[in-house]
């Protein structure tokens, strides 16, 4: 009978940890009152050899034992052939999305235990490296004529953009637990010729295409007339952040475990003899007969999970996300990568010195209040206003302000952004604070990260290098420095009111729908409605600011799912008017007076978000909800709040994506220059030839305003554009240039 060994942190009874099978049970520490275990508080003495599996529940003897850091993603799986790491049960209570992990997690453990589930690993006669051009043209051909009309493959390179680095070889599998790593010095013109007639041929299946098409489409110039994206198709299945890693993906569907383990473990003791720094190993510097297994299995594991996924995909009506939407996306943004951001190189410099002139200009007004220098004085040290310690002990001690009611996760007394706002109003320290928080976070993470990452031409690929989506919207620097080349511009295009115009037609609420055909100001039209206030619409916006404010405050407010209590204090805010909750409440109920379908409509999707705790956007996409079974009534909460959110915002980004890869794919049958190289909020930008503005304008809103079912009718969504010689459309100041 097998001798299985049971490892917590700290002891337990945990009825969650009770097996079919008898284990041994220990803990890293003895003493149960420690809140955190640390490496010096284990006492734990145990031989490992003596058990034949050994159960790690969580994520401290999970690390102790094998040095992995996420027991999440090796949950349930062997590693290192004996080791079975677990979640820890007890997270269930607050993270209710975990008990299917834990399930699944439970159920493999004990196939492993009772030799139901065994990890398998492939022979050398079915997983090889190439390292021979004539080697590779018998190896494509068998590919060429295999009995599936797909193949599975990888590329390992030097970097991870195209134009950083180059291909070290590439992996690929035609059949079943059959794969090879190909060195790329095998590639020649023949062999070219052989995977070029393959790739026409076949469906080419890759894990992230979008890194891997990069590199083959240009530094060979490979066509791939049929391509499918296993990491797309798991994103249909399961759309949860941080869970579409191919290893993650072969851990959970295949029976080969880690098996990149073993190349990591040569990498660390390679590291080790020659004293290279994590960060300043290369790739290159593993040797073709330790990185061909772990490459070739890539290429292995990508068509096993292939099978699997497209099988239990296709029946399911939201498999047309995938073939509609994911892989026409794909393919655009690889495009959009390569056009790259255009930066302006000079600009970039100038504002990143001037910025830095500014930030010590704030730093030296912050010096003008006496109580900063007090506080160093009695301190004995320089104030940092980072340091969240530091500003709560200025802003309340030495300056005496009033703590606001907002407050961090673990229950202190917060000095984010939206509490210094607030703190702001009562005193000019926090605004400068505010101030050179920005300013820092500007250079910092924009100005100085762009200049060593831009291309030889002075662009910057749009994905990875830079997140093009945390750009500060109102800041014209970063935006400025993003400049057309002499004899073109660029051209941004927003959608108008875009969320509340998907809610309306969502809703097949008349009322909201007859507020966008009306055209004019929306916000001053609806509260026209809601107040029945006695003037034009045109005229609210001057005598009726308030109501105004309140109206478009609801509006926002209740795509966002906020109550009553925070658009009031959101009316406050941007009005200056006190607006209290019980004034909110009236205005709420008014507006669903006028707008009942709305009103009807979420309620609608409330109940089945509730009962069903998951939803489908009108794309199809689907998003779950598993924190509504919480019972945490404000998990729940905030959940619904997310689900309800997500079906107007998800339609309305589709809208936008589908216009720009529709316009994206004309725009090679026109005779201007125009690129797309940014999806920025609800914004698409495009570098654009001067004489064209105007052609693409018209293309692009013909594109975005086409009928997929979602339209008001006689009413299409509106598009609102800008041009400039730069993306802040002349809002960047003359002291940048």
């Amino acid at each position: 009978m097998a001798r299985i060994a049971l490892i917590e942190t700290k002891p337990s009874r945990q009825k969650h940890l009770e097996f079919d099978f008898v284990t041994d049970r220990f803990a890293l520490c003895s003493d149960p009152s420690k809140k955190k275990v640390l490496k010096g508080d284990v006492d734990l003495e145990i031989d490992v050899d003596d058990f034949d599996w050994v159960i790690l529940v969580g994520s401290e003897p999970t690390k102790y034992f094998t040095k992995i850091t996420s027991v999440t993603e090796y949950s349930g799986k062997v590693v290192d052939k004996k080791f079975i790491p677990l979640i820890n049960p007890a997270m269930l209570s607050f993270k209710p999305e975990m008990k299917q992990k834990w399930k699944e997690s439970i159920e493999s453990a004990e196939q492993y235990v009772t030799g139901q589930l065994k990890q398998k690993e492939l022979s050398e006669d079915k997983i090889y490296g190439i390292t021979d051009s004539r080697d590779l043209y018998v190896f494509l051909d068998k590919a060429i004529d295999s009995d599936y009309d797909f193949i599975a493959l990888d590329c390992e390179t030097t970097a991870l953009y195209p134009r950083d680095g180059y291909m070290l070889g590439f992996s690929l599998s035609y059949e079943p637990e059959h794969g090879a790593y190909v060195s790329a010095d095998c590639i020649d013109e023949k062999a070219e010729h052989l995977m070029q007639l393959l790739f026409d041929k076949k469906r080419v299946v890759f894990h992230n295409a979008k890194f891997d098409l990069g590199f083959f489409e240009f530094h060979f110039g490979f066509k791939f007339p049929r391509f499918e994206d296993t990491m797309l198709l798991h994103y249909v299945n399961n759309e949860q952040p941080g869970t579409h890693g191919l290893k993650q993906l072969s851990l959970k569907y295949t029976d080969y475990g880690d098996y990149e383990k073993p190349m990591y473990d040569w990498i660390e003791q390679y590291r080790k003899q020659h004293g290279i720094l994590k960060d300043s190993f290369q790739w290159e510097m593993i040797p073709f007969d330790i990185m061909k297994k772990y490459a070739a299995m890539d290429a292995v594991c990508t068509f096993i999970l292939f099978q699997k996924f497209e099988e239990y995909t296709k029946d399911k009506k939201f498999y047309k996300v995938y073939t509609d939407i994911l892989l026409p996306a794909c393919r655009f943004l690889t495009d959009v990568q390569d056009n790259g951001v255009p930066f302006d190189k000079e600009r970039l410099w100038k504002s990143t010195e001037l910025m830095q002139t500014d930030i010590e200009q704030a730093i030296e007004k912050l010096y003008e209040f006496k109580e900063v220098k007090e506080f160093e004085e009695k301190e004995q040290k320089e104030f940092n206003p980072n340091s969240t310690i530091q500003l709560r002990s200025l802003l309340f001690d030495y300056l005496g302000l009033e703590p606001t009611s907002i407050k961090t996760s673990t229950g202190a007394t917060s000095t984010n952004q939206e509490a210094l706002n607030i703190l702001s109003e009562s005193h000019d320290v926090p605004k400068l604070i505010l101030d050179i928080r920005q300013k820092v976070k500007i250079k910092n993470t924009y100005l100085d990260k762009i200049i060593p990452a831009l291309n030889r031409d002075g662009r910057l690929s749009s994905s990875g290098k830079l997140n093009m989506q945390q750009i500060p919207r109102d800041n014209p620097i970063v935006k400025g420095c993003i400049k057309a080349k002499p004899g073109n511009k660029i051209v941004a295009m927003d959608l108008t009111t875009a969320e509340v115009y998907v809610a309306a037609v969502l809703a097949n609420d008349k009322n909201l729908q007859d507020v966008f055909r009306q055209g004019g100001n929306f916000h001053s039209t609806i509260a026209k409605l809601v107040f029945n206030l006695p003037c034009e619409v045109d005229d609210v916006a001057e005598y009726y600011s308030v109501e105004r404010q309140q109206a478009k405050a609801v509006t926002f407010g209740i795509m966002y799912g906020a109550g009553a209590y925070k658009i009031s204090e959101q009316v406050t805010k941007d009005s200056g008017k006190y607006f209290s909750k019980s004034e909110a409440e009236e205005v709420i109920r008014d507006y669903f007076t006028k707008f009942y379908g709305l009103k009807k409509w979420l309620d609608d999707r409330k109940a089945f978000i509730s009962q069903y705790a998951y939803d489908f956007s009108y794309f199809g996409r689907k998003r779950r909800l598993p924190n509504v079974k919480s019972d945490n009534k404000g998990i729940v909460a905030h959940e619904i709040r997310s689900g309800i959110n997500s079906l107007v915002q998800s339609a309305a980004s589709d809208i936008n994506l589908l216009g720009a890869i529709d316009c994206h794919n004309e725009l090679k049958n026109v005779d201007y220059k125009a690129n797309i190289f940014a999806l920025v909020h609800d914004s698409i930008l495009a570098e654009v030839e001067e004489a064209g503005v105007d052609r693409y304008k018209e293309l692009l809103r013909d594109c975005v305003q086409r009928d997929r079912g979602l339209s008001i009718p006689g009413c299409p969504i509106g598009c609102d554009f800008e041009v400039g010689d730069d993306y802040s459309m002349g809002k960047f100041e003359e002291k940048y240039l």
